[in-house]
């Protein structure tokens, strides 16, 4: 066996069978920026209180947000020692790969394609949920500004368009500025749970990190400080923000009620001004916008790294990096175009706007729930030796407590938002998730269980005979200084 000229980051992406094809240009606080800007707690939680407001009411949003927090944090600090023994763009399905080889060798195949198919469904799902929420406050300011304005659901799918294809022509033409710009009535206690859907949404989609990896530099203990670091912040932050919020907030009927949405009508209420309550939402709506980009990035990152290993239709097409914007385009088109068909679903359902945000929410927990079960049933013994590693016992409790979060809300955010459900007001949620199942298992039956392996982990002489050579490392990293003084 020839030694390998590969050292660091890239060394350890050969590892794993990949050639190293996308710029290490995103730093430290670039991609905290980048994960903080996906999480965008603050605009998140305001934008969606909806949700907690009618459900659970105002306790259910501050005390849904620190319990979800808080659970996220477990969540985020077990799939931490993922990150760092396997710092790959390809995350969650690759992690199920990587653990499964030393126990299970049969189920390589299938539970990475599954974790895989949901996963890349979750992010899509959270690209949606974000041009949503961003044209649900824009016809709020409409509503404003003229009291004779009656909001059409087609007046918002036309937004939710414009939203999502001026993102898709930031992400596909200014790649490079892109590190800059992240620098009814159930019961009372059913009702509150279904307010954690509002705190899981505000803390969810720190695995963007993962999906970002191939693109940070010491990455396997980069990526895990960041992933962590963010969710903390996002609670902290969010928490007091909603406090404030909710200080003021002023007659909760006629907020839940309002045409305007209740982060507009609480900051009209509280400015006692329609002028002063629309450039306060500037802000908020300014972060969800950028969000949407962000968003759209790491969704277009997933779709490359599952494609590059075989799981989607016409994988060798979306697998494939642009050679003159050194981006995947053809994943970030399959990225719009699909977030594009979410919408038509609004079109059609009054409930589509719970029922993709608990698509999104759901779709990423369970994503995260596979290689954590996993984990558990192997002992926790079975990750190798890793820069980021928790003390055995507190593994075990971050663990079993994001198990069961991931367990208790996978239930309750398919439940509809109110116990009496009509054909239009029921959670079409399950409905999205039957759609990827049938489409996943029917792609499985086709191709999959023919070509599709599971990600390699380990070093081989056919990974080896792929990696790029020492001269191409050098040309590569030559281009990148010749970049960087550029």
């Amino acid at each position: 066996m020839k030694d390998s000229p590969l050292q660091g980051d890239d060394a350890r992406l050969a590892a794993m069978g990949h050639r190293p094809e996308l710029q290490r240009s995103h730093s430290t606080w670039s991609m905290l920026g980048l994960a903080f800007a996906v999480l965008n707690s603050w605009t998140a939680l305001s934008a969606s209180l909806s949700i907690s407001l009618t459900s659970g009411g105002s306790t259910s949003v501050i005390w849904g947000l620190v319990t979800a927090g808080f659970c996220n944090l477990c969540i985020a600090c077990s799939l931490a020692e993922f990150l760092s023994a396997y710092p790959t763009a390809g995350g969650q399905y690759h992690w199920v790969a990587g653990k499964s080889l030393l126990s299970w060798p049969s189920t390589v195949p299938i539970l990475s394609w599954i974790t895989g198919w949901i996963n890349v469904a979750g992010w899509v799902a959270l690209v949606a949920t974000n041009s949503l929420l961003s044209s649900q406050l824009i016809v709020g300011v409409i509503s404003v500004l003229h009291e004779s304005y009656v909001p059409q659901r087609w007046h918002q799918f036309l937004i939710y368009i414009g939203l999502t294809i001026g993102s898709f022509i930031i992400n596909a033409f200014m790649n490079s500025i892109l590190p800059a710009i992240y620098r009814g009535a159930w019961p009372d206690g059913v009702a509150w749970l279904l307010g954690l859907l509002q705190g899981g949404l505000g803390v969810t989609a720190f695995d963007a990190v993962a999906h970002m990896i191939e693109e940070v530099p010491n990455a396997d203990i980069e990526g895990p400080k960041i992933m962590v670091t963010c969710v903390g912040i996002g609670v902290f932050t969010g928490s007091i923000f909603l406090i404030v919020l909710l200080f003021v907030a002023g007659n909760m009927e006629a907020v839940t009620t309002s045409a305007a949405g209740p982060l507009l009508q609480i900051l009209v209420d509280a400015t006692k001004s329609n002028a002063g309550g629309i450039c306060l939402l500037m802000l908020p709506l300014v972060c969800l916008v950028f969000a949407i980009i962000s968003v759209m990035t790491t969704s277009s990152r997933m779709i490359f790294a599952f494609a590059r290993d075989g799981g989607l239709p016409a994988s060798r097409f979306f697998a494939k990096v642009h050679p003159t914007l050194k981006l995947p385009l053809n994943a970030l088109i399959l990225t719009v175009v699909v977030v594009i068909a979410f919408g038509c679903i609004f079109l059609g359902s009054s409930s589509a706007f719970n029922a993709i945000i608990s698509a999104s929410v759901v779709a990423l927990d369970l994503s995260y729930g596979i290689p954590i079960a996993i984990n558990c049933l192997q002992g926790r013994r079975s990750l190798p030796e890793r820069r980021w590693k928790l003390p055995n016992a507190l593994g075990w409790f971050v663990d079993l407590v994001a198990l069961s979060y991931i367990a208790l809300t996978t239930v309750l955010f398919v439940f509809p938002p109110s116990s009496t459900v009509t054909g239009s007001s029921m959670n079409y949620c399950i409905a999205a998730f039957a759609v990827i199942i049938i489409i996943s298992v029917f792609q499985w039956f086709v191709d999959g269980r023919k070509n599709f392996t599971g990600p390699r982990v380990d070093i081989t002489i056919d990974a080896l005979d792929t990696v790029p050579t020492r001269e191409e490392l050098d040309s590569s990293m030559h281009e990148k200084e010749l970049a960087g003084r550029g």
